[in-house]
């Protein structure tokens, strides 16, 4: 145990990383974001063979999960969600209309089942902008979380064939493009969330699930706060769903683009 020093524990970190880092500045998609509905879309994507890159600003992905409701970690959900949860050997117990899975293993499966289908997850990385070519999302300007925001320290830019917002309430993506004036037809500032309606909001979040500009997708709780959908609190059963609707679309979307698109 003692045929090393520090600087290779050094060493083996940077290399590691610079590779993963390197690997995923050109992406097929990437998705901001890396709570319930950013796992899944990125997990189905990996899964079809698109090169995948989920930025997270916080240090541990899962997003609302961890935290239940009022630090209750256990999370509801609707018998439609119940295939994903199985599909990733999640338990979950049935509570009268509703169904109940442990927040832990739910988070954690997630994020296993998105790496383990090939995507790769950066932590403490916060998107700060878009670019935009010829009326097109085709990147995520970012920065490490509690620097960018905090020093005049420069961002990095990850390309992609098709973003997705998957910032939840904040849909901080779409508010970029509007501070820009590039959302056509839409009011001075985004609508935000309408109040507390959770089966409407459930339904919102799926059925809602769309390119808002062109290069950019929207899921999960971003698609109420886009678009002005009730919030629903703490059942997750949705934000899995527009996940996996997400995924589908961007992918049908991805393929009609041509050749181009195909490359991994």
């Amino acid at each position: 145990m003692d045929s090393f020093d520090e600087v290779d524990v050094s060493r083996a970190i940077l290399d590691a990383y610079h590779a993963k880092f390197a690997k995923v500045l050109r992406s097929d998609v990437v998705v901001v974001g890396a709570g319930p509905s950013g796992l899944v879309a990125g997990w189905k994507l990996a899964q079809v063979g698109r090169r995948v890159c989920i930025l997270e600003k916080r240090l541990s992905p899962g997003g609302g999960i961890w935290g239940g409701s009022l630090g209750m970690n256990e999370i509801a959900l609707e018998k439609e969600a119940l295939d994903i949860l199985d599909e990733m050997g999640v338990a979950h117990q049935v509570h009268g209309r509703l169904f109940t899975a442990d927040a832990m293993q739910l988070s954690a499966a997630l994020i296993l089942q998105a790496l383990r289908a090939g995507a790769t997850i950066l932590n403490l990385m916060m998107a700060e902008d878009l670019c935009v070519r010829s009326q097109r999302v085709t990147g995520v300007v970012a920065n490490r979380s509690l620097i960018g925001d905090q020093l005049p320290v420069d961002p990095i830019v990850f390309s992609a064939k098709a973003v997705i917002d998957a910032t939840g309430h904040e849909a901080v993506l779409a508010k970029c493009l509007q501070r820009r004036g590039l959302l056509r037809d839409s009011p001075d500032r985004l609508p935000g969330e309408g109040p507390m309606d959770a089966p409407a909001g459930e339904r919102f979040v799926v059925d809602r699930v769309a390119e808002l500009y062109p290069g950019l997708w929207m899921t999960g709780m971003s698609v109420s706060a886009s678009l002005g959908g009730p919030r629903m609190g703490a059942i997750f059963g949705g934000m899995l769903l527009s996940g996996k609707k997400v995924a589908a679309s961007v992918e049908q979307a991805l393929a009609k683009l041509g050749p181009e698109a195909q490359g991994r």
